[in-house]
């Protein structure tokens, strides 16, 4: 899609709402936006009210003009790929409780060493 943000790649850690939404906004815009779900899991927004082929309505609205993959990043492998999209990426955003991106080795440090001019969107 073409749009003032044609050319910006976002990694999208959202889940629930406000996340996906402000990451939707972009991808509207043109932004290359990479939704990263957890697999078995994946943005609780998909079961939420009417639902059709494992997806609501809402989910594939605050969802639209983005690509998906499914990563685990509670293993190492997982992290690795986060860590390699972080690379090729101008923004990193997130919602995760405070703490757990930390954890899981996707915090704003773990990402700015691969990239260090990547702007990293913490969002609660």
């Amino acid at each position: 899609m073409s749009g003032p943000l044609a050319g910006i790649r976002i990694v999208d850690m959202t889940t629930m709402l406000s996340g996906p939404w402000a990451a939707m906004i972009l991808a509207d815009q043109g932004a290359d936006v990479v939704k990263v779900e957890l697999p078995g899991v994946g943005d609780h927004v998909r079961s939420l009210g009417n639902q059709r082929a494992g997806m609501s309505a809402m989910f594939l609205n605050i969802n639209r003009n983005k690509r998906s993959i499914t990563i685990d990043v509670k293993q190492p492998r997982g992290r690795d790929i986060v860590r390699d999209l972080a690379k090729t990426a101008d923004v990193f955003m997130q919602n995760f409780r405070p703490g757990v991106v930390d954890r899981l080795g996707v915090g704003e440090r773990d990402i700015r060493r691969v990239a260090p001019n990547i702007i990293y969107a913490s969002i609660s």
